[in-house]
Formats: structure tokens, sequence, C-alpha cells
């Protein structure tokens, strides 16, 4: 009875596996029988083989990704580096540019303290004469002043020299500059004088008559070319006769006269009359602030590379 069964068995596991592998779902074949009558299953080599290439596809694809990976942070380690590298290379320009800046108010300053030259009839070579002193002779036209405003005064560094119109020191007190039409007799033109600071109450002409000169004068004075509005700086006034700029053309058209400007030294200045020697060389020079900046840029970008890329601190 025992063995009937055995042989049913084996002839139903036999029928078994032959349906599956007729439909193409297993590949295996029954060998002989073990010694508790099991049957012993045996893979064909396709079937390793498959496995095989698919253990080696998953291989690549992972050294794959890892190279990717490694590739990715390759590149922002070293394009990271640019930053300070470029902050730096900033920060040493401005040294530069700052020197230079440095050496050109140096030059402009020396200007001022040049000898008179008289007034070129060529207008167009005042472009290279900028705080350059010249002299003119001729009267003023006192009804058709201009005010720069506000203004603070512009003191003498060197109160024993008159001639001295190239101060950078300014006191506090809040007035305007007179800008007085010249005819100069000489050339017969009419050009723009920057008479010099006035306070605020002596600002209308009738309050210092005592200055307002009639007769022919021989003066000196320092030219000085237009300029544009700075940022947050007001727009010029015509009507008001309220002037934040120079405006050499809108200045000229106003007072029918060239436009042709110079800042009369304080040699111009008379009692009751605004105080001359006004120049200011005022050129930007913030190249400090940009070295700090970008060295402080610099450092701290160097430490946060050093710590992520070197030290391999988390950040």
């Amino acid at each position: 009875m025992a063995a009937r069964l055995r042989l049913l068995g084996n002839d139903w596991l036999r029928g078994f596996l032959r349906g599956f592998r007729a439909k193409g779902q297993f590949s295996y074949y029954v060998g002989r029988r073990t010694l508790f009558g099991f049957p012993r299953f045996n893979s064909p080599s396709g079937l390793l083989r498959q496995h095989n290439e698919s253990r080696q596809r998953l291989c690549t694809s992972v050294s794959t990704a890892a190279s990717a990976k490694s590739a990715e942070d390759a590149a922002l380690k070293w394009g990271l580096l640019l930053i300070p590298v470029t902050s730096f290379c900033l920060g040493t320009w401005q040294i530069r540019r700052r020197k230079w800046k440095l050496e050109l108010i140096a030059d402009l300053e020396g200007r001022t303290a040049m000898e008179p030259v008289p007034l070129p009839s060529d207008f167009l070579a005042l472009k290279e004469l900028e705080y350059r002193p010249v002299k003119v002779r001729g009267y003023f036209d006192h009804t058709k002043e201009l005010f720069l405003m506000p203004r603070s005064l512009v003191a003498s560094e060197k109160k024993n020299e008159p001639g001295n119109a190239g101060s950078l020191i300014s006191r506090p007190e809040s007035g305007a500059n007179v800008i007085t039409p010249f005819h100069c007799t000489d050339l017969g033109i009419t050009i723009l004088v920057n008479r010099g600071f006035v306070s605020r109450k002596k600002v209308k002409p009738e309050t210092r008559l005592k200055g307002q000169i009639q007769e022919e004068i021989e003066l000196t004075g320092v030219v000085r070319l237009s300029e544009t509005r700075a940022p947050f700086v007001p727009e010029n006034n015509v009507e008001m006769n309220r002037w934040h700029y120079r405006d050499l053309d809108a200045m000229a058209r106003a007072t029918d006269a060239e436009p042709i400007f110079i800042d009369a030294d304080q040699r111009s200045t008379v009692p009751g009359g605004p105080i001359g020697g006004q120049t200011r060389v005022t050129l930007p020079n913030n190249h400090t602030q940009y070295i700090i900046t970008w060295y402080g840029l610099c450092l701290a970008t160097s430490y946060m590379w050093y710590q992520k890329f070197i030290r391999k601190v988390p950040l």
C-alpha cells in the first residue's frame, strides 16, 4: 500500500512539473530520487547566467551613481571656492583703486594752489583746467544772483594764506553759495562766479548791501565744470531760484551768461559780502569700505569652505 502511494505521488509530481515546463514557467527537470524519496531539482545554466547578469547590472548602476555623486561633489567643492578667491581679488583691486583715488585728489588739490592764468578765450580748453586758478577782470550783475543751497561754510586750513581755495574743512553753519553773473570786460563775455558763502540770514541781497561790489575789479577763481545730480539730491527749482547742484547750461540760460563757472578765491571776500574760497575737491572715495567688505567676505567664505570640505564638518 505504501509503495502504491509513493508511486502515485511521484507520478503526480512528475506530471505537475512537466505541465509547468510546457508552459515555460519553470525550466526544472527531475533527477534521481534522494534518500528520503523526494526529487532533486537542478537549475539550468541559463537561469544562473540571467542571475549573474542582473547582479552585474545592479553593481554597474551603483558604481555609476557613486561616480556621478562624486563628480557632483567635486564640482560643488571647487565651484564654491570661487567665492573667496573672487572676493580676495576684488579687495586687492580696491586697494589699487584707493591709491589711485588718493593720488587724483592730491593732484586736484595741488592744482588749486597753482599760479593763476588768464581765462582762455577757447572755451574747449576749460575742460582741461578744472580746479585750476584763472584771472578775469570785469564787474558783477547783482540783479541776477543764483543761490546754491543748502551749503555749509568751508573754512581755510591755512588762515594766514587768504588765497587758499582748496580747503576741505566745513563748519556746521548752514546757508547758501551766491552765484553772480560777471561780465568780463577783456573778453566781452559774461560768466558765472561763485562769490562764496552767506548764512541763511544773509541770503537776500538787501541784507548785505555793503558787500555788493559795483566797480570793476580783477578776480581770481578756480574753474569748475558742470555736475550731474547725485542720488537723493533734489532737482533744481529755477522758478524759486533754489539750486542744489551745478547745472551750468540751466544756470547760463537763467542769467543770459556763458556756461563758464569759477569759484572766487578767499581774496575776493569783502566786508559784508559772501565769504570766498568755497571750492570743495569732492570726489567719492569709498574704497576703504569696499576693501573691508570684500576681504571680510573672503575671510568668512574661506572659513566655511574649509570647515565643509576639508574638515567635513556639517554646516
